[in-house]
């Protein structure tokens, strides 16, 4: 694994935080929540990959 895309993964969680943040003091606590459900989108189209390997790990290490 990739170094990386756990920076990755914090930086969007930092932006989406203060995003979030911004837009619910300014009363638009609708777009707070779809920034929120952006970021996670955006991160599990990132982590989709990593846990696909995983389970063909686990698959192929149990079909020795």
């Amino acid at each position: 694994m990739d170094i990386n895309i756990i920076f990755k993964i914090a930086a969007v969680g930092i932006i989406v935080s203060v995003i979030s943040q911004i837009l619910k003091h300014s009363g638009r606590e609708e777009h707070a929540f779809l920034a929120s459900l952006a970021g996670l989108i955006l991160v599990l189209y990132w982590i989709v990959p990593y846990i696909y390997d995983l389970f063909e790990t686990v698959k192929s290490l149990f079909t020795l």
